[in-house]
């Protein structure tokens, strides 16, 4: 099918213009921070005035991003995830519409620079390294399997994010660290409330990304005649799902509740290596989902 280049360059330039809209919220929500670490009596006003301003900026990328990935659909007249760029934009502003809605509570919202730096960091690299103009995919991609699949799988990443992200900064609050780190974490919730977010997010997560792994597993019998073949890219996957549901088994387990935050971490680490070192590097059926 023909692209139509008008609207694939309208969506790089909605994809552009997202990316420096939070770049900008980022700013606005680090000078939050700063504020909300400051023992002036108008610091926390301004803290709260600024993270507004955030949430605003942020909602206004994501709706600019969402019309990237949907223009880049209209233009190439398919799912817009079918190789490594398309898919790192659609998890991104997925993660960031989960982000949204979890951060929407005034408390949290100071928690929005450590979830942008993150997400700038992947869509630059995506937007740069992994960039391809839009055209037709392989013809493994041609299955009404591919945006349940991979939609689903992004959702359930963007709460894993947010979770992974919580147990991070859970562990560095509840140390009281002193000095230069302890004026880092000084603007952060308490430690309570950080990891009941880790949690919440936690019990989203690990139901919905195992669905969109299964929904995989049946895509994979379709296409290659074997719900599983032990590829790289699908073994990552069951071994980061299983590291979520660890982290729910622990962090509900007397006796595991210290290690619990820890296999949280472990659980996002295994997600990017998976993203990025599984997708670029290693030799996988998945191989198509990478530069092509």
């Amino acid at each position: 099918m023909p692209v139509n280049q008008d609207l694939a360059l309208l969506s790089d330039y909605a994809f552009r213009s997202a990316f420096l809209i939070y770049a900008l919220a980022l700013i606005l929500s680090i000078a939050a921070y700063v504020a909300a670490g400051g023992t002036k009596p108008t610091s926390a006003r301004t803290a709260d005035k600024l993270s507004n301003m955030t949430q605003s900026l942020v909602w206004l990328g994501i709706i600019i991003h969402a019309g990237s990935v949907i223009l880049r659909g209209v233009a190439t007249q398919r799912v817009p995830w079918g190789n490594l760029y398309e898919y790192i934009s659609v998890t991104a502003v997925l993660a960031m519409t989960v982000a949204a809605v979890v951060l929407h509570r005034r408390e949290l919202r100071i928690l929005w620079t450590w979830v942008l730096v993150p997400i700038l960091i992947l869509l630059f690299y995506g937007g740069t390294k992994l960039y391809v103009n839009a055209g037709p995919v392989v013809p493994a991609l041609r299955s009404f399997w591919l945006p349940i699949h991979v939609s689903t799988v992004s959702i359930g990443a963007g709460f894993g994010l947010i979770s992974s992200l919580a147990s991070i900064l859970y562990l560095l609050r509840s140390r009281n660290p002193q000095g230069w780190l302890g004026r880092l974490v000084n603007p952060l919730p308490d430690a309570e409330k950080l990891d009941r977010l880790a949690y919440r997010a936690g019990i989203i997560c690990v139901p919905v990304f195992g669905l969109g792994v299964a929904l995989g597993a049946i895509w994979a019998e379709s296409s290659w005649g074997r719900f599983w073949n032990w590829d790289p890219k699908e073994t990552m996957s069951f071994v980061t799902w299983v590291l979520y549901a660890a982290y729910l088994h622990a962090r509900a387990t007397a006796g595991w509740r210290k290690a619990a935050s820890w296999i949280n971490v472990a659980a996002f680490t295994a997600m990017v290596f998976n993203l990025f070192f599984i997708n670029l590097v290693a030799n996988s059926l998945h191989s198509y989902a990478g530069l092509n």
